[in-house]
């Protein structure tokens, strides 16, 4: 019987059982740190978000008292109408009575007329700057929707690094990194835009 080459089975087993501890080891170790650099991201995207709500939340509160005063100048406008129609109805009794009226009550309807007009301006001012302030908020509410849509993908990445640090499974941390990139471009996109 011809003798073949002797392999030495007790080394080979531990060899090939150390090489697979060093491979996973260090798939283990790329998993961690692409994981922790997402989880970078995601933070940043997080305070950003959080930033971006909170100031589109104070400019539709300032909006929202804008819109009060407005209506409060609007209520007044109506209030000095009112006063120039009771003192023009009161001028028409005079005249109906066959009296001059009094100067004053003409003097009054011109002061009323005069007053309305530099309210209306006031009233439609605290509206053009309340359209301002809700067109800015809804811009950083946008904003803020981008940066809360990337903290969802970097999430997203950071449970498939998870999982695929668990089962050692390589294709699951290419997806891990695919879903953190489509994060990392998302959140750029919002950055930038």
């Amino acid at each position: 019987m011809p003798e073949g080459p002797e392999i030495e089975t007790e080394n080979l087993h531990e060899t090939i059982k150390e090489e697979l501890e060093k491979e996973g080891g260090g798939l283990l170790k790329t998993i961690a740190l692409t994981t922790a650099f997402i989880a970078v991201f995601a933070a940043i995207a997080a305070l950003k978000a959080g930033a971006t709500v909170n100031h589109a939340l104070f400019l539709k509160t300032e909006a929202t008292q804008l819109q009060a005063k407005a209506s409060d100048q609007w209520a007044y406008y109506q209030a000095k109408g009112i006063k120039a129609y009771v003192h023009a109805a009161s001028q028409n009794a005079w005249l109906a009575a066959g009296k001059e009226p009094p100067e004053k009550l003409q003097k009054d309807i011109e002061r009323y007329g005069e007053e309305q007009a530099e309210i209306k301006k006031e009233a439609q001012a605290l509206e053009k700057e309340r359209d301002a302030k809700a067109e800015e908020s809804e811009h950083f509410l946008h904003t803020h929707h981008g940066y809360a849509n990337a903290v969802t993908l970097f999430q997203v990445a950071i449970a498939l690094g998870a999982v695929a640090a668990l089962t050692k499974n390589r294709p699951v941390w290419w997806g891990s990194l695919v879903v953190g990139l489509a994060g990392l471009v998302l959140f750029g996109m919002t950055l930038l835009g």
